[in-house]
């Protein structure tokens, strides 16, 4: 596996496919170039295949999230998702501050995270 921090080279159509092979959807193409533009990639290759991504959103000072961490599913259980928050841990200017999935807090504990603030969401007018 080949890890890549701050994966300036993600293309944007691959990590549409790598995606929809977990969260299946209609992703608009230049969006998800500007996305991926505005945050820190770190990425997780296996040859020429994206196995795993975690993506960091930060203001460099106060505040960083983890947008997402992502891992292929035949590639799960193998250290991916761990190696990616490792290597997030490092490369952060931020503390990071992130939601997690119900039944993935093990994995998150695990990796040395703890609970922090409870999380909240508003929602765009007009937005499902």
């Amino acid at each position: 596996m080949e890890y890549r921090v701050d994966d300036r080279g993600l293309d944007a159509a691959a990590f549409l496919s790598f995606v929809n092979q977990i969260w299946p959807g209609d992703y608009d193409l230049q969006k998800t170039e500007r996305a991926l533009a505005k945050t820190i990639n770190i990425a997780a290759y296996d040859g020429q295949l994206l196995a795993g991504c975690l993506r960091i959103l930060t203001d460099g000072y106060y505040f960083g999230t983890i947008t997402e961490l992502l891992v292929l599913p035949q590639y799960r259980r193998q250290g991916v998702g761990s190696h990616l928050l490792r290597l997030a841990r490092e490369h952060t200017p931020t503390m990071l501050y992130f939601g997690a999935q119900p039944g993935s807090e093990g994995f998150y504990e695990k990796n040395g995270c703890r609970p922090s603030l409870p999380s909240y969401a508003i929602r765009k007018k007009g937005a499902q």
